[in-house]
């Protein structure tokens, strides 16, 4: 089942065990959190009663977006400024997507839970959505930039004969 959540002026489709990257939600690592703006569900082609429908998430962590850098300048006139912005984030594993009545959450052990936030508790970079699969990581996005340009910079670059060569 999916569903079609608000939060923090945007809108998601998620489905149980989707990640997203969400603007800046109260709570630590490990919290469970509900979201209650539900728009729209449904499974498959047919559309559900969005009133019914409960979503709940898990947070994975706390952390901050990509740098936006904002740069200022007014032509002729020696006016530069320079300033530069990370936004708070909330990363967050949906755990069920479901009538409000028949929400079960499979009982999970506190190890496993401990070793899960453990290893995703100081991220390198937030998630960024890739424009194939609509999710994935700025790290893997960065990674396959750098495989894209290391195979171009690998072809040979064709020489053009210039124009005393040519005559």
């Amino acid at each position: 089942m999916f569903a079609i959540v608000r939060t923090g002026g945007k809108q998601y489709r998620v489905a149980a065990g989707d990640k997203i990257a969400v603007e800046k939600l109260s709570g630590d690592a490990g919290d469970t959190i509900t979201l209650g703006d539900v728009l729209l569900a449904g499974e498959g082609d047919s559309i559900a009663d969005a009133s019914k429908v409960t979503v709940s998430a898990e947070i994975i962590a706390q952390a901050k977006s990509e740098k936006v850098v904002v740069f200022k300048k007014r032509r002729r006139h020696n006016y530069r400024r320079k300033a530069g912005h990370r936004q708070q984030m909330t990363l967050l594993r949906i755990t069920d997507v479901g009538e409000g009545g028949t929400k079960k959450a499979a009982p999970k052990t506190e190890t496993a839970s401990k070793d899960d936030a453990a290893k995703t508790e100081t991220p390198k970079k937030a998630p960024a959505k890739t424009a194939e699969s609509g999710k994935g990581t700025a790290v893997e996005n960065k990674e396959t930039a750098k495989e894209a340009k290391s195979a171009s910079k690998k072809a040979p670059a064709k020489k053009t004969a210039s124009k005393s060569e040519e005559k």
